[in-house]
């Protein structure tokens, strides 16, 4: 019996590295190539703590935690060893809050779940002003939420928590 392979072309970045090039939704979904999507943040963005926390809030702000995601995640690359389980724990909230607006429960528990494990060594002395705390908090009320009215019952404002402290 013979298979025909069906050859794929995958997307490769300058190096050959793999990278999705198809175009995203405001939530990260692929869309079709050639399909108007947003813009995305570069894989490679290097930000100070500072400029990555206040542009992980405004794209939250926007409901785009996707987005905000991302810009976690390249912070989480380029912190130093002990801070990186903060960035890995705010970069899993972005990805909780983008399973709650893409109406996935128990992806959105699972993140968020994380995120308040990964936030919990930095509850008393967060760096950056992180509102650790807080977060850890906001995460548990949420994963409560989501689990007793589901996704359509959750509020914006409960989608956009602060990362940071009004004080740091």
């Amino acid at each position: 019996m013979r298979h025909n392979a069906v050859v794929r072309h995958r997307d490769r970045d300058p190096q050959g590295r793999a990278r999705n090039a198809r175009p995203r939704d405001g939530l990260g979904r692929p869309l079709p190539y050639g399909s108007p999507g947003v813009e995305r943040i570069d894989e490679e963005l290097v930000l100070t703590p500072q400029e990555s926390l206040e542009l992980a809030q405004r794209l939250l702000d926007e409901g785009r935690p996707f987005h905000a995601h991302e810009v976690l995640e390249a912070a989480w690359k380029n912190s130093p060893a002990g801070e990186r389980m903060l960035w890995k724990g705010l970069a899993q909230l972005a990805v909780g809050l983008t399973h709650v607006r893409r109406g996935n429960p128990v992806g959105a528990v699972a993140l968020l779940h994380r995120a308040g494990e990964h936030l919990q060594p930095y509850a008393e002395h967060p760096p950056h002003g992180v509102a650790a705390d807080h977060l850890i908090r906001a995460v548990a009320d949420l994963c409560d939420r989501i689990e007793r009215d589901g996704p359509p019952g959750i509020a914006d404002q409960q989608l956009s928590p602060p990362l940071r402290t009004t004080t740091g």
